[in-house]
């Protein structure tokens, strides 16, 4: 049974380092500093990216600007790949595209762009459709819904 008389740690603590005490300690004299210098000083901090007083690496490169959106783009599929694949009456889903080898995923959204005509009457479920595609996929008396 586990009480307060028979606790161990798990494994032991490991001593901290005592540095400066005497020649017989291993770490004696100049206590892991080295000789003279900056560092071998006390009350000695160097900054992190500091070179010494020259101009310093980080700001002899060119500032590099920019931003990368995190905003999830939608997967795109041109209008003609659509009217190639699909017949007359057909149903252009995320599902029916993933099966034709048109998206990856069903995560993400489907958008149809591209400009041209769409020969056949198509039905289209679950997917944007720019603009342009909207337009002509009503020319062609296509159905959409969202």
């Amino acid at each position: 049974m586990l009480n307060l008389s028979n606790l161990k740690p798990s494994s032991k603590r490991k001593a901290r380092k005592r540095v400066g005490r005497g020649s017989g300690s291993g770490q004696g004299t100049y206590a892991g500093r080295g000789l003279k210098g900056q560092r071998a000083r006390s009350g000695s901090s160097i900054p992190p990216g500091f070179e010494g007083g020259r101009m310093p690496l980080i700001r002899q490169l060119p500032k590099r600007g920019g931003f990368r959106s995190l905003k999830v783009k939608p997967q795109t599929i041109s209008l003609k790949a659509i009217a190639k694949a699909f017949r007359e009456g057909g149903l252009v889903s995320p599902k029916t595209l993933r099966d034709q080898g048109f998206i990856e995923s069903l995560g993400r959204e489907v958008k149809i762009v591209g400009q041209g005509q769409l020969p056949a009457k198509l039905q289209f479920k679950k997917v944007k459709l720019s603009e342009a595609a909207r337009r002509a996929a009503e020319q062609a008396g296509g159905r959409i819904e969202n």
